[in-house]
């Protein structure tokens, strides 16, 4: 680094800790959401109205193209080879009897591959996505056990997956770390999220711990989890005049496109993404090894590759969510007011990314207490690399801690929502920060009645049903708001016919959860359109701005642009109008967007339409691309989604079998801006988080660091016949300082339920398990123990 650069990282570091302490004092006008979006006031229009997807539709007929479904001429079909131990180096390659098989085209290693740069591991720079720090087929190392080693081209998929099987190599092992208790004993090192270390301290809670009148103080263990998309990740790749062309499944289509870019040592204009429609994400669905490697291939064939991961090779090339070891104690006063939280533990990942599972973030607003200790220490491993995994950090940290506020309600013989509303806190117990909106309370009390809170047994083992013992437990789910920078919106307003037609463009990701469709409904809200009227474009990378679709954010980026670009919109509106409008003289703040044009806010007679003022001005089209204002509003207010979980469950006294009966969650997330397509998160959500409360585990081979069950097969997930009644409820009232009044609701939904349901399980047999999943065999072999 030269003395430029480091200067620079100086100033930009001093810059962004003056900031990090002017904005909590900032006045609240001089900061995005400051002043509620307009649209919150809006009671009778599309949003809160349930609208069908519109790309329903084209799922259902098969219109929809994914990944796989693209196609160029003279295409060849891709098949990778995976590793077979945790560390050393391929030694030899016997790839004869593959590259002579028939349909071959060619068999690519480290021996031919094309020249390539190491792609930024992800957080490196706000455009790098890689999924680690390591070159991709381009020495002869290996770095865990299931890293592609090699490639198969041919003219089928059958023809390329058979050659594959052809391809024998040999290894110098060399030593590694694969186990738990050896990785530990290698040394732990602090953890660090996003750049921030894992760590937050208020007073001694150690100290008020011993002093407390009442404790609970335990271990709880959540065990690795893999990616499972109903859409295996594939990509459809083709090199054509210079330019390198991907039709993926991607949550990051323009940081994505960049980072490839970088690889190949090509401009920002030369590579093209696509990624239109994306089979499941979760988290999963970014930049892994076989892209690159598929267009390395292409390249060195100069032809187009179709390269699809089989359900073996998504467990051998994508990350999931690690393992976490959670101490969680708690101390309190005979009343159940906390004195002390202490959340600490450790997470484990590879060396060569920095993804730990960061447990402690949904503790840091949960309770109040005078005295606060929250802590994720690091293990490394040699192993695939982590990645974000559905509310990751926040999933396997409630099911932690909200066990251990139900053990601790069992301590003070108290109502556990009795011991969760007494603790409720009036600002961020860690920041100091006031919360933009919070109505958990409200949550707790209409999730009890309608869910039948009353009828709960406070003795555990009262309630049965013939064989079955019958429960009742609940949780506080939670997951922060999020806007991330570098969204833009392109908005486009085009005469037809005696109106206009609006085209909204956004570098968003479509993964199923209805992106497409509230954008059209917030932005026809917004111009004042019929929503026939509003196209939405996205999904590419030649649109504007990068918008991650993660962390729950994707609607509030889009939000926050959609307001910028509204807003320039307008002020080229009114000069385009000119002096012959009833709108001259008017400025942008005058005037709102209502029934196809600009009318004054206090004065709605003076109004004219989109359509007059364009035709006047001889302009067929008007368009602008704005980005939204930096999200100052997380530095400013404490921003977070909540629910509280209620669950039935059912356990069979003979057979030990755990059945959740019943589920209900009761969600605080701002304003449901389309409740047809949130219901369906929320559902799924809670679907996810009963496949970790009851079966999902990945078995990790600590001989030899592979993943032994790779298939769903022997990966259980949640099927329609292990599903209970869902029941799901919402306050819907607006957070006055986000766009639209809402927050983001992809992830809420997976959290708390786990520990919802180890405490109905507590509840029906007396038995705790602080081990994920709950398995028969547990309450067989734990019974009475708790």
């Amino acid at each position: 680094m030269s003395i430029v650069d480091n200067a620079k990282g100086i100033a930009q570091g001093l810059l962004q800790g003056a900031i990090a302490k002017l904005v909590p004092l900032a006045p609240d006008s001089w900061i995005p959401g400051g002043r509620p979006d307009p649209l919150i006031a809006r009671k009778h229009g599309l949003i809160g109205s349930p609208v069908s997807r519109l790309d329903g539709p084209l799922k259902v007929t098969g219109a929809a193209r994914f990944a796989a479904e693209f196609a160029f001429d003279d295409m060849t079909y891709a098949a990778l080879a995976f590793a077979k131990i945790p560390r050393g180096r391929i030694v030899s390659i016997d790839s004869a009897a593959a590259e002579s098989a028939p349909g071959v085209v060619l068999v690519m290693t480290h021996r031919n591959a094309p020249r390539m740069n190491t792609p930024g591991v992800f957080g490196s720079s706000p455009t790098a996505v890689g999924p680690a720090d390591l070159p991709i087929l381009q020495d002869d190392r290996v770095h865990w056990n299931g890293q592609p080693i090699a490639l198969v081209l041919a003219e089928t998929q059958e023809q390329a997956d058979y050659a594959k099987s052809l391809l024998n190599f040999t290894y110098e092992a060399e030593p590694s770390t694969t186990t738990l208790e050896e990785a530990k004993a290698n040394g732990v090192e602090q953890g660090l999220f996003m750049g921030e270390p894992l760590l937050d301290e208020v007073g001694d809670a150690e100290g008020a711990l011993r002093d407390a009148p009442h404790r609970v103080d335990h271990l709880y263990r959540t065990p690795r989890h893999n990616h499972n998309p109903i859409e295996p990740h594939a990509a459809t790749i083709a090199w054509i005049d210079g330019e390198l062309i991907l039709h993926d499944a991607s949550q990051m289509v323009t940081a994505q496109a960049q980072t490839i870019g970088e690889v190949f040592g090509l401009e920002p204009g030369q590579v093209h993404l696509t990624s239109p429609y994306v089979g499941g994400g979760f988290g999963c669905k970014g930049l892994w090894d076989h892209q690159i490697i598929g267009a390395a291939a292409a390249k060195l064939a100069a032809r187009p590759v179709r390269i699809t991961l089989s359900r073996e090779g998504v467990y051998r090339v994508v990350g999931g969510r690690t393992l976490t070891e959670q101490r969680v104690a708690l101390g309190a006063n005979p009343d159940g007011s906390l004195e002390a939280v202490i959340h600490t533990g450790l997470s484990v990942m590879t060396p060569h990314n920095n993804m730990p599972e960061p447990f402690i973030l949904g503790t840091r607003a949960a309770y109040a207490s005078p005295n606060i200790k929250l802590q994720t220490n690091v293990a490394r491993m040699n192993m695939l690399a982590n990645t974000f995994m559905r509310a990751p950090g926040e999933s396997v940290g409630t099911f932690a801690l909200e066990s251990a506020i139900d053990e601790l309600a069992v301590e003070l013989d108290m109502d556990p929502i009795e011991l969760r509303i007494r603790n409720e806190p009036d600002k961020d117990p860690v920041s100091g920060l006031p919360f933009s909106s919070r109505h958990i309370v409200e949550a707790w009390r209409s999730g009890a009645e309608r869910f039948g809170w009353a009828e709960r047994s406070a003795v555990p083992g009262m309630r049965r049903d013939g064989e079955w013992l019958v429960g009742m437990g609940c949780a506080t789910g939670t997951y922060p708001y999020y806007r991330m920078p570098g969204a833009a919106a392109r908005l486009t307003l085009v005469l037809d016919g005696d109106g206009v037609r609006a085209k909204v463009a956004v570098a968003a990701a479509e993964m199923g959860m209805g992106t497409s469709t509230t954008t059209a409904i917030v932005a026809a809200e917004r111009l004042g359109l019929p929503l026939e009227r509003v196209e939405i474009a996205y999904g590419d990378s030649a649109i504007p701005g990068a918008i991650m679709a993660g962390g729950s954010q994707q609607t509030a980026a889009i939000g926050a642009a959609v307001i910028a670009a509204h807003n320039a919109l307008v002020a080229e509106l009114l000069t385009l109008a000119g002096n012959d409008s009833p709108l001259a003289g008017l400025s942008p703040d005058d005037v709102g967007s209502e029934d196809g044009g600009l009318a004054k806010l206090d004065d709605p007679a003076r109004r004219e339409s989109y359509a007059s003022i364009l035709a006047r001005a001889q302009r067929d089209q008007i368009e602008v691309t704005q980005k939204g204002t930096p999200p100052l509003e997380l530095m400013h207010w404490s921003m977070h989604s909540h629910s509280a979980i209620f669950c039935e469950v059912r356990v069979n006294s003979v057979t030990g079998e755990p059945r959740v009966s019943r589920i209900l969650g009761s969600f605080d997330c701002g304003r449901i801006l389309n409740p047809k397509t949130a219901l369906s998160q929320f559902r799924g959500g809670i679907i996810m988080g009963l496949g970790m409360a009851l079966m999902e585990e990945t078995q990790f081979d600590e001989r030899n660091g592979r993943i032994m069950n790779p298939s769903l097969a022997e990966y259980h997930v949640p099927v329609h016949a292990d599903l209970p009644e869902i029941d799901v409820i919402w306050t819907d009232i607006p957070d006055p300082h986000t766009p639209m009044g809402a927050h983001g609701i992809g992830e809420i939904g997976i959290t708390g339920v786990a520990a919802a349901v180890a405490n109905a399980v507590y509840n029906a047999t007396g038995t705790r398990i602080r081990d994920l999943p709950i398995r028969l065999d547990k309450l067989f072999l734990t019974a009475g123990e708790s």
